[in-house]
């Protein structure tokens, strides 16, 4: 599996994550064509190289031809990302980012999500620094991302609502409702988590340390010159090795999960359906209903969700708030599972990512993309059956034996 580890020692905003992704390798002509994909114009992306201290890394700057920060509300910014003709999975990505934003400074305002306006964040620089991001790591393929604690940073700063005090409430926010790890800077008077970078990191990464095969790393310089630590941020890339452990261990901490699961015999399916999609938010690995009768002879379901250790705080709150149960069965389990990685092949009916499981680095399985194959029944009028038989053999023609 190949994984980026962001060190962030010396603070995290998104123009810096962007940066360790050009200076990992992303071809700035190809994030540049990726982006234009994207309804929006006047700006122009700028890459350089920059150093702080002892570090020389990439310093990303969006740069906008004569126009102003726009103030966008949620909806504003999930149509951008959906009308524009940006890859689905690079699109929901994205848009999870934003809503998850969205839902911080919702609760930091106490007012209804659709009422929230951006504002810094809506502006075109920031929707580059989150597109782009996950436009960057889907290129450079990393499969799973993972992340040190975050710097506090003190002080204040001053926003359009005013001074108000390093973290930013809606950076805090986002910390808690992800369950990541904070590390006290006092001595560091400045802010070093913008909230755009801690979008992305607390929704996309793990916050632990894998032991990785290096095989690249990438510095993403910050805005800021300070004379004590090089305002640079690390992106660790390579593979992540698997642990052995001696007979007394049954597994590797990566197959430690959570299952999680309550009864429910007095909701509507369609907030069941809604709960799903949440929880999957939240960072469950699976969920699902299965039907049983309770006491009374009523009908009902259990609902059973698969997590992290990491995510069980949050999938705890959801299920607590989001549905009628007072409470739920937490139990650990064990699981094995096959290595996998998606790729893009070119079909002769188009592009198309397709899903690759491999055993013992054996390929044993290949699955395309739902979304891609469907794109290509309507492109070409075909059923989206055959899309897929003829997807998956000349895939398989292709790939077995690589």
């Amino acid at each position: 599996m190949k994984v980026g580890y962001l060190d962030c020692y010396s603070g995290l905003s998104g123009d810096m994550i962007l940066g360790a992704l050009l200076d990992c390798g992303l071809s700035l002509d190809l994030l540049t064509a990726e982006l234009a994909r994207l309804p929006i114009t006047g700006y122009r992306i700028y890459a350089q190289p920059m150093k702080r201290g002892v570090i020389t890394g990439t310093q990303a700057t969006v740069n906008l031809e004569g126009r102003t920060s726009e103030q966008r509300c949620l909806n504003d910014i999930i149509d951008l990302i959906q009308k524009s003709s940006l890859d689905q999975h690079v699109k929901e990505r994205s848009m999870l980012i934003f809503k998850r934003l969205a839902e911080a400074e919702a609760r930091v305002h106490c007012i209804p999500i659709a009422e929230v306006h951006f504002h810094e964040v809506g502006a075109i620089d920031a929707i580059i620094d989150i597109v782009g991001a996950v436009i960057g790591l889907d290129h450079l393929r990393v499969e799973a991302l993972f992340s040190s604690p975050l710097p506090s940073g003190s002080g204040t700063v001053e926003t359009r609502h005013g001074i108000i005090p390093i973290p930013a409430p809606a950076t805090l926010e986002l910390m808690v409702s992800s369950g990541a790890p904070i590390r006290p800077t006092p001595d560091r008077d400045m802010e070093l988590v913008t909230p755009t970078g801690a979008a992305i990191v607390t929704t996309l990464a793990s916050f632990e340390r894998p032991t990785i095969s290096l095989q690249r790393i990438g510095y993403g310089v910050g805005a800021c010159e300070t004379t004590a630590i090089p305002n640079v941020l690390p992106l660790w890339l390579g593979e992540k090795i698997e642990e052995e452990h001696g007979d007394d261990e049954a597994s590797g901490e990566e197959r430690k999960i959570l299952l999680l699961e309550t009864n429910i015999d007095d909701m509507s399916p369609e907030l069941l359906g809604y709960i799903m999609d949440r929880l999957f938010e939240q960072g469950a690995l699976d969920v699902w209903f299965t039907p049983i009768q309770m006491k009374k002879n009523r009908p009902a379901v259990m609902l059973s969700v698969l997590a992290p250790p990491a995510a069980e705080g949050q999938v705890v709150e959801t299920l607590l708030r989001e549905t009628s149960t007072i409470g739920l069965r937490v139990q650990p389990v064990l699981r094995h599972y096959a290595s996998r990685e998606e790729v893009k092949v070119d079909s002769s009916l188009g592009r198309v990512a397709v899903k690759v499981k491999r055993l013992h680095g054996e390929i044993v399985g290949i699955s395309p993309e739902y979304e891609d194959c469907r794109r290509l029944a309507e492109e070409h009028g075909l059923p989206l059956k055959e899309i897929f038989h003829i997807v998956t053999t000349e895939a398989s023609a292709n790939l077995i034996g690589k």
